[in-house]
């Protein structure tokens, strides 16, 4: 398989699989648990049918939406990610530069192996940063005070990391950031030797926004379960999200709202938007998926907050879905990891264009011709 024989989410996945070593790839495929929630935030897409309407005119179509004050040319963004030159050695450079192609949104990790710096030197669409609240109150300070200065547009902090969630694969392959070697994993990463070639000689790996601070995940190898863990601040509560939202002083969300109790309570503090995610079926397996509680959230909050829809997608469908609903946007992290892993920017540029793509034919064929156009009406929910 190459990346001329990929044309949809399961392509990209395969194409990895076969470029990485089996940790590496177990990491960006695996969850919590049992996996549950991490089907369940596709699958519940199926449980709704649309509803087209023809005889519309769809010759020209318009994909833009505004989100957190940014028109941007996709409803559809790169959700912020860690650790990505460990899946491509270009990592986020790759995945912004192709963001930039098709003008729409950028979200960085904390985790980031790029510094906010580089990146803001290499691109201008849009950019989001996600922020994790460390018991290091001094390495909060300084990575709030970096992403401010290098202009980026919207702060989005992590509320589903309070603990690591239980990501059994990761035991099982030995993942660890850095990677190491184990006698278990040695032949996964003997088997995909130019995944070890560009590791050793791309550019040294490094986490540029904690490293001055903690060595865990840089010199230290460490899961990113137990990271979440032993060094995120579990006593973090709506004071602190309050603080951080001043703090910040611009456009500012929280990443990981599943409750309407929670989107009001954001609303209340400041913020001008939330993404409804479960971080990917990765925290609390046997948790409700982001699609099935978006209209109750967006009926909340949705004409004074953007809404995003976070996990699960897999088709332009999905994304006219969450929109009819009432989602802003939709964003989504495997939907381009893969493609980066099997082919760096060119992959993610291939996958943003298919979904952008199928995007506009379904939107053609549903007779809409902007976003606006989509809503509950064109929707019916199957009966359980």
């Amino acid at each position: 398989m190459n990346l001329g024989n990929c044309h949809n989410f399961y392509d990209f996945r395969e194409l990895a699989k076969r470029k990485l070593p089996s940790p590496i790839f177990h990491y960006i495929d695996g969850a919590a648990d049992d996996e549950i929630t991490y089907k369940r935030n596709t699958s519940a897409f199926d449980d709704v049918d649309l509803v087209p309407n023809v005889l519309r005119g769809v010759e020209n179509i318009d994909l833009s939406t505004t989100i957190f004050g940014k028109k941007i040319d996709l409803p559809l963004y790169c959700a912020p990610t860690a650790l990505q030159r460990l899946f491509h050695y270009d990592g986020e450079r790759a995945v912004g530069k192709a963001a930039q192609k098709f003008n729409t949104m950028f979200g960085v990790s904390a985790l980031s192996t790029v510094s906010v710096e580089e990146i803001a030197s290499l691109i201008d669409t849009p950019k989001m940063f996600q922020f994790y609240f460390h018991k290091d109150r001094g390495l909060n300070d300084a990575v709030m005070e970096r992403v401010k200065a290098a202009k980026f547009d919207v702060m989005a902090l992590t509320v589903d990391t309070i603990t690591g969630g239980n990501r059994e694969r990761d035991l099982r392959t030995g993942f660890t950031s850095p990677p190491k070697l184990t006698l278990s994993s040695l032949f996964s990463f003997a088997v995909k030797p130019m995944w070890g070639i560009n590791y050793l000689t791309k550019g040294k790996f490094e986490l540029p926004h904690l490293q001055d601070h903690v060595s865990e995940g840089t010199s230290t190898a460490v899961s990113i379960g137990n990271y979440f863990s032993n060094m995120l601040d579990q006593s973090m509560n709506w004071k602190d999200a309050e603080k951080l939202c001043s703090q910040w002083g611009g456009h500012f969300a929280l990443k990981g709202v599943m409750s309407v109790e929670d989107a009001k309570r954001a609303l209340d503090i400041g913020c001008t938007g939330i993404m409804v995610s479960n971080h990917g079926g990765r925290q609390l397996d046997g948790s409700r998926s982001p699609f099935d509680q978006l209209a109750a959230i967006v009926d909340a909050v949705g004409d004074k907050m953007d809404v995003i829809c976070e996990g699960g997608i897999q088709r332009g469908t999905h994304v006219l879905k969450a929109l009819s609903l009432g989602a802003k946007a939709c964003s989504g992290g495997r939907l381009y990891l893969y493609a980066l892993a099997g082919a760096g920017q060119a992959g993610v540029e291939r996958a943003l264009n298919q979904y952008r793509a199928e995007i506009e034919r379904d939107m053609k064929l549903m007779g809409c011709t902007k976003i606006s156009d989509l809503n509950r009406n064109n929707l019916r929910f199957r009966k359980k």
